[in-house]
């Protein structure tokens, strides 16, 4: 299949496995006209927003950030539409109607490559979009690339990892369902305000919350806290205490940065 008019177009999500992607894709292909692309929601983080622009600044090129069809119509709005049910693993229309609709209108029907930051050490498997003249291709699964390439590449680009690593194991929105409960307590403490905006998307009366059989109004109280994050040092514990630190990823103490339960949405969780 014949690649020369295809738009070669490289979905970031600001966690590290797209940005090595982009990294390796450019440095290996610098004659390629590579489209790179930014699904916003309007509810990243803080260090999601600065992390994209210390991409840019390694890449040269702006990062193309996609919004909704119209700017009011973000995740409030849909939200309202679903009657206030808020996403989850097993109803995910946050990820459809604000990352991959969006990706879609700016794809159009042109013949497009898109490249994927899944890994060669990666048991996932998933495709963001399935109009016909929409490829996706796997650089790394093709190149062998695993989890100590990708973070080979982001410290020798001098790029690293994003700052929320220090206290969050996935990239996308801040209240994003797929947390960890001790991540819930991080955003607590590194983001208070962001929390409370969290909270006040929760209707507990009517079992709508971001956790499953717990809001956040009883995850913040202290003894609950302390709890939570006792586990986590515990897990924390006995994984160094089965192995060494073999990478930078490790060494910060996510040593199952991707592995922490259920699969996110690729076009989040890259």
């Amino acid at each position: 299949m014949t690649t020369a008019n295809h738009r070669h177009v490289v979905m970031l999500s600001g966690g590290k496995d797209s940005t090595a992607l982009a990294l390796y894709l450019r440095d290996r292909n610098p004659e390629r006209n590579f489209e790179y692309v930014f699904c916003d929601t309007h509810k990243e983080l803080p260090e999601t927003y600065e992390y994209l622009t210390r991409i840019e600044a390694y890449l040269g090129k702006p990062i193309e950030r996609l919004a909704s069809h119209h700017a009011e119509r973000g995740f409030d709005h849909y939200l309202k539409l679903y009657g206030d049910y808020l996403p989850s693993p097993k109803q995910r229309w946050c990820t459809r109607l604000l990352k991959i609709e969006p990706f879609e209108r700016y794809v159009g029907d042109d013949p497009t490559l898109l490249y994927v930051g899944l890994r060669s050490d990666e048991r996932r498997s998933g495709y963001i979009s399935t109009k016909d003249n929409i490829r996706a291709v796997f650089p790394f699964k093709d190149d062998g690339i695993d989890k100590p390439g990708v973070m080979r590449i982001l410290e020798e680009s001098g790029v690293g990892l994003p700052s929320y690593y220090e206290w969050r194991s996935r990239s996308g929105c801040y209240f994003c369902f797929f947390q960890q409960k001790a991540e819930w307590v991080r955003l607590r403490e590194r983001h208070p305000e962001l929390f409370e905006l969290a909270k006040g998307y929760e209707k507990i009366e009517q079992g709508y919350t971001w956790i499953r059989d717990e809001s956040l109004t009883d995850l913040e109280r202290a003894e609950r806290r302390e709890q939570i994050l006792q586990r986590e040092r515990e897990r924390r514990e006995r994984l160094a205490a089965r192995r060494r630190p073999r990478n930078l990823a490790q060494a910060f103490g996510f040593s199952e940065l991707d592995d922490d339960g259920e699969d996110g949405c690729l076009v989040c969780h890259l």
